[in-house]
Formats: structure tokens, C-alpha cells, sequence
């Protein structure tokens, strides 16, 4: 039987005022297939369908959503039909009478990342000057009363700050911290060799977010998430593929993860055309990896096929072009060599420049 969606990931629009060299969105993501946006009408009619289906929580994300004015149309028609809301921000667009117009229209959580404890790093790693904004937008946050949660991507070029980071987020107050290394697809994946840190890195990292943990400053936790490529086993794909989370990209496709468009032969059914019903339960791409019947022999006979689902889908298939393979990064995978390799290159590999994220300022 098919569970029913649990959250519902907005991506408003793919338009940034940042240049994150990890960021999640398409390598392609200011072609036409993305610059027609959804208007507010398929949105307003998209959060509807969402709360028929039992989704619970709505993320509204992108790219940067404060780009798009209808936010807070989007936000009050939510909060109507009592979603629990997150802002996903880079914070550099909230201004306080913005933050307190969605306040009172009922948005209830703000979600802001950060790129580093000190603000040169920051800026370098974010392309373009932001700290000093970011650190006013949390502020902010917490003086209106919202939520506060802040996420941290790490990698090679700040994860030696990791101590400096949790602290600046014990004094900014926030109620959560979400340290997650960084997953290699994107353009994560394009700069993979300036961003994959090293094993002594990551031990130095877990020890100092054990100790975080232990003080309890942070009432709702750390949620430390170790890259794929050091781990045993795989992670599950947004809790399995099509089975607790649905996006729906600027343009209207249907998406299982965030980085499913990857996968070159899979085509998603677009909200423009369909109802999230069909997307969810019948659309060919969100039914092409749910479950285990597609898996391979390797992972079929695995205790833990229920428990991370075969891996990431788009992962194996950049590793492997093939996206029915078993995620190279479980150490059973036929292809896991290829992950040791890339491992034992981290140590001698100097490189530190980025492919930026490209850029687009306008808002429409």
C-alpha cells in the first residue's frame, strides 16, 4: 500500500542572491525548462490538493522564496488549512516588516543557513557578501518569536570551524541546528574535490558535536549528518523514494528528492497538468523506485532493504549511470572501490577553488 505524503517541499523558485557551490538545485536551473515559474493560482491550487492528500508540514524553499511576492498569499492559504509552515532562507532578503507580515499571516517556523562562523569565510564560500545580513535575519527571528532553526553545510573548507559555528548558534539562541555534511550531487558534485573533507576531520567534527549535545543549549537538538561517502550503509532517499515527501519544483514537475531530475530517462508529471494525487500514487517516475520490487538481486536479499530502500537513486546513477544499482557508498556495493578511491584522493588533494552556482539578482 502507498503511504500518503507527509511533507510537501515548495520549491518556490530557483532564483538565489547567493552562489553556494553545494547548492541542491539543477546544474541548468536558469534554463527555460525553470524560468516559467508557477503562478500563484497552481500554488494556491497545489497547497489545497497537498492537505487532501494528508500532508502535514509544508516547506517553502527554493532558491531563495522571498524572491517570489506572493509569499505571503501562499503562507496565509497554508496556515488556513492549519499546515505546519518552515521559511528555508538564506536570511539576506528578510526585512523585519516582511518577517512580521508572515508572522501574523500564521507562518510558523524560519529555517536559515549559514555558511561559516566568521564572516570573510562566509562570504567566500556564499560567493558574494551575506554574513552580516544572515546574523541580523536570526536575530530577528527571535525577536519576532518564531522558531529558529539554523542550517550549517559542511565540508572541507569550514568544518574546522565546527566548534566557532555551534557556539555562534548558542548565541544567536537558536532552538535548532542542522550540521549536515554534504551530500555529492549538483553542484555539490561539481566541486566535490574542493568540498569532501577528510576522516580526521570528520572525527574532530563528531567529537565536538558530542559535547554540544551534552551542554543542551540547543532545546531541539543537533541533527549531525555525516557524508555518504564515509558512512557504512546509505542513507535512505527522503525517507524512501515516494515514500513520506513530495516536491514540486518552480516549473510544476512532481519530484520524489530534490536532485531526482538527474536521472536523465525519468520524465515527472508537471502540477500544471495533473493533480498531486496522480503525481503521488500513479505518475511512472514517482512509482519507478518506491518500494523494493525494482531492486537489485544484492539488495532484495538485504535485511536492510525496508530501512534505507536501496540508497539514493540519483547518487547511484551519477557514480554508476546506472540508478537501478546499489548505492556505491554501502560498503556491499559491487561499485564501493569507487568510493575508496575517491577517499584516499581527499588527503593529497589540494584543490579549494569553486564552480560557483550562477547568479540571477532580478525578481520578477
Amino acid at each position: 500500500m502507498t503511504p500518503r505524503p507527509f511533507s510537501l517541499v515548495a520549491e518556490l523558485t530557483y532564483r538565489c542572491p547567493l552562489q553556494c557551490p553545494y547548492c541542491s538545485n539543477p546544474l541548468n536551473w536558469s534554463s527555460d525548462n525553470y524560468r516559467t515559474e508557477l503562478a500563484t493560482e497552481d500554488w494556491l491550487r497545489i497547497i489545497q490538493q497537498a492537505r487532501q492528500l494528508g500532508v502535514l508540514q509544508l516547506g517553502f524553499t527554493g532558491g531563495e522564496p522571498l524572491l517570489r511576492k506572493d509569499l505571503e498569499i501562499l503562507v496565509e492559504a497554508a496556515a488556513n488549512l492549519r499546515l505546519y509552515t518552515t521559511l528555508v532562507t538564506a536570511g539576506t532578503l528578510l526585512t523585519k516588516e516582511r518577517a512580521s507580515t508572515l508572522h501574523s499571516l500564521g507562518l510558523d517556523h524560519i529555517q536559515i543557513s549559514l555558511q561559516d562562523s566568521r564572516p570573510p569565510e562566509s562570504d567566500y564560500i556564499a560567493g558574494t557578501p551575506s554574513f552580516h545580513q544572515k546574523i541580523a535575519a536570526a536575530r530577528l527571528v527571535k525577536e519576532l518569536g518564531f522558531p529558529l532553526t539554523l542550517n550549517v553545510v559542511l565540508h572541507r573548507q569550514n568544518l574546522d570551524r565546527i566548534e566557532e559555528i555551534i557556539e555562534l548558534a548558542e548565541t544567536l539562541q537558536a532552538d535548532r541546528i542542522e550540521l549536515a555534511n554534504t551530500q555529492y550531487y549538483g553542484w555539490a558534485l561539481k566541486n566535490r574535490a574542493a568540498l569532501l573533507p577528510t576522516r580526521e576531520q570528520l572525527e574532530h567534527a563528531e567529537q565536538v558535536v558530542k559535547a554540544a549535545q551534552q551542554r543542551r543549549k540547543i532545546p531541539m537538538g543537533i541533527l549531525y549528518v555525516i557524508p555518504d561517502y564515509y558512512d557504512k550503509y546509505p542513507k535512505p532517499c527522503m525517507g524512501g523514494w515516494g515514500q513520506r515527501t513530495l516536491i514540486i519544483a518552480p516549473n510544476g514537475d512532481g519530484l520524489p528528492c530534490q536532485a531526482a531530475m538527474s536521472i536523465p530517462h525519468l520524465t515527472f508529471a508537471n502540477a500544471r497538468e495533473h493533480s498531486l494525487e496522480y503525481i503521488w500514487y500513479d505518475s511512472p517516475a514517482m512509482n519507478a523506485y518506491r518500494g523494493a520490487a525494482w531492486m537489485p538481486e544484492l539488495c532484495q536479499n538485504c535485511d536492510r532493504k525496508e530501512i534505507d530502500w536501496g540508497g539514493c537513486r540519483c547518487q547511484a546513477y551519477l557514480l554508476t549511470q546506472d540508478s537501478t544499482a546499489t548505492d556505491p557508498v554501502c560498503h556491499l556495493s559491487p561499485q564501493h572501490s569507487q568510493i575508496l578511491a575517491i577517499r584516499e584522493q581527499v588527503s593529497s588533494n589540494q584543490q579549494s577553488d569553486f564552480v560557483y552556482r550562477g547568479m540571477e539578482r532580478d525578481a520578477k
